[in-house]
């Protein structure tokens, strides 16, 4: 059986590359099938976006490119800046105003994970959504 996958990916700049890329990201999964029966699936998939690039810009201080992959079982969210120092979660105190990107990740994606490249790191979610995986069972067409 052959894997069939689909992807995009775009650069988003230090300034204004947030909101830019969660407005990219959300006319992407558009064309997903499941996106529209799944939409909380959607929001976290665009609220790690939001954090991920957040954390390129603010901690590398440097362009962030973003990957989006889907496989039919997973869609893969990648984030790559210019620092190859890995994120920590932390443990913010209340009333702090940051430290929890990498938490907020690990909360809302099926998986994760990050690696140290020859020009800096990838943090990469991934999520799979139900609707997909229904589409793909024993028995459907």
């Amino acid at each position: 059986m052959a894997v069939k996958a689909m992807g995009w990916a775009h650069s988003f700049a230090v300034s204004g590359g947030v909101r830019t890329g969660r407005q990219w990201t959300r006319d992407h999964l558009r064309s997903l099938p499941w996106s529209a029966e799944e939409p909380d699936t959607a929001d976290a998939v665009v609220l790690c976006v939001s954090e991920l690039l957040t954390n390129a810009h603010v901690h590398a201080r440097s362009d962030a490119h973003l990957v989006l992959t889907w496989d039919g079982d997973c869609l893969h969210v990648s984030v790559h800046d210019e620092d190859p120092t890995l994120p920590r979660p932390r443990d913010p105190e209340a009333g702090a105003t940051s430290g929890r990107g990498m938490g907020i990740v690990s909360t809302l994606a099926d998986d994760w994970s990050m690696k140290c490249q020859r020009h800096g790191k990838t943090v990469t979610a991934c999520f799979r959504p139900a609707a997909a995986h229904r589409e793909t069972a024993p028995g459907n067409p």
